[in-house]
C-alpha cells in the first residue's frame, strides 16, 4: 500500500505520461500525421524524461522542503539527466545521423532522435512541476484517491 501511497512517484510519471501523450498531439497538429510510435519513442517535443524528473524534484521539495537533503539530491540527479538529454545523448543522435549518411543502402541505420534541443528539455521541465504539484496538493495520492472514492477502506 505504501507504494501507491508515494503521490511524488505518481505524479512525476503521471508529468512524464502527459509530456509523451503531448508529442502524439503535436505530432497531428504540426505534421497532421496519426503516428502513435512517438509515445514509446524517446527525444522530440516535450523531453518527458525532463517532466519525469522535474516533475519528482518538485514533489519531494513540496512534501519534504526545498531546503533538504533528498531535494538537493533530487535536483542535482534533474540537472544530470537534463544535461545528458540536451548533451550527450543529443551529439549521439547527430552522430548517428552522419554514420545514417555514410552507409550503404539497405542496412540497419542507428537511432537518430536520441536527445532533445534546450527547448524541448525546457518545455518538458516545466510540464513535470505543472502537473505534479496540482496533483499532490489537490489529488494526492492514488490510495488517497481510492480511499476518496470509496474503493478502499480508510487505513488506520
Amino acid at each position: 500500500m505504501d507504494f501507491l501511497d508515494n503521490g511524488v512517484l505518481w505524479w512525476g510519471l503521471g508529468a512524464c505520461g502527459i509530456a509523451q501523450l503531448s508529442k502524439l498531439v503535436i505530432e497531428l497538429v504540426v505534421h497532421r500525421r496519426w503516428n502513435p510510435r512517438v509515445l514509446i519513442e524517446t527525444g522530440g517535443m516535450p523531453s518527458s524524461h525532463s517532466a519525469l524528473m522535474t516533475g519528482c524534484a518538485a514533489g519531494i521539495g513540496w512534501q519534504l522542503g526545498f531546503d533538504g537533503p533528498l531535494f538537493a539530491l533530487a535536483a542535482t540527479l534533474c540537472f544530470v539527466v537534463l544535461y545528458d538529454a540536451s548533451g550527450v545523448r543529443r551529439a549521439a543522435g547527430i552522430t548517428a545521423a552522419r554514420v545514417n549518411s555514410l552507409s550503404e543502402p539497405g542496412l540497419n541505420p542507428l537511432k537518430e532522435n536520441l536527445g532533445h534541443t534546450r527547448l524541448e528539455v525546457l518545455i518538458g521541465s516545466l510540464i513535470g512541476p505543472a502537473v505534479a504539484l496540482p496533483g499532490l496538493v489537490l489529488v494526492g495520492s492514488p490510495l488517497q484517491l481510492a480511499i476518496s472514492w470509496g474503493l478502499l477502506p480508510p487505513l488506520g
